[in-house]
């Protein structure tokens, strides 16, 4: 009786798990298609992440350029004006020798600092073609001589010799090449003398034309 009961059971259990291997054998799901389709997202990950790269580059490549055009454009801003006197009226002069530049006080602008109103030089600030002029004046009786210097080389002068008549007002101007760090200023001529007020009649300014 009992091996009557247990041949059928064995038989149900035998059926059962050969269906099982059937199925396990022969997946559903094509394994092979599936991994391609995970290889081919890893290849466009990849290849994303090349051009979130490559255009990281490009955004840094572009700040620096524009880092770059700003510091161009503020070198460009290169201009000075200053009067002899701050406040008060008077002369300046005369002197047996004069060993130093004239100082200009009365500062109106001075775009890029390279004018120093403490000494009177002007130093450039970067290479370039530069403008200057420079005005003088005198009283009655009084000889006037003023020249303009570039690194301490005489390149332009202005003079009155003792107007008798009138006050004596002279101007001149020049272009000049410089490289950055050159320095110009004024100086009188050994016993001569210039006078200023708040109206400005002695005076030097200059600024960049184009820089090289």
């Amino acid at each position: 009786m009992l091996k009557t009961v247990i041949v059928p059971q064995l038989a149900l259990l035998l059926c059962a798990w050969s269906t099982q291997a059937q199925d396990f054998m022969s997946p559903s799901v094509n394994i092979v298609a599936e991994l391609a389709k995970v290889k081919n997202m890893e290849e466009r990950l990849k290849t994303s992440e090349a051009m979130l790269q490559n255009q990281n580059n490009l955004v840094t490549q572009l700040n620096s350029r524009v880092e770059g055009l700003e510091t161009e454009n503020k070198a460009r801003k290169v201009a000075f004006s200053a009067s002899l006197l701050e406040y008060a009226s008077g002369h300046n002069g005369p002197f047996n020798s004069v060993t130093s530049p004239m100082i200009y006080k009365n500062v109106f602008t001075n775009f890029g600092n390279g004018y120093d109103s403490s000494t009177g030089i002007f130093t450039a600030p970067v290479k370039g073609v530069y403008y200057f002029r420079f005005y003088a004046h005198c009283h009655v009786g009084n000889k006037m001589a003023v020249s303009l210097y570039k690194n301490g080389a005489m390149q332009c002068s202005v003079f009155s010799w003792k107007p008798t008549n009138t006050n004596g007002n002279a101007s001149n101007g020049i272009v000049l090449t410089l490289e950055k760090g050159d320095q110009i200023f004024t100086k009188l001529w050994d016993k001569t003398w210039v006078y200023d007020d708040p109206a400005s009649y002695t005076s030097f300014g200059g600024f960049l034309l184009f820089p090289l």
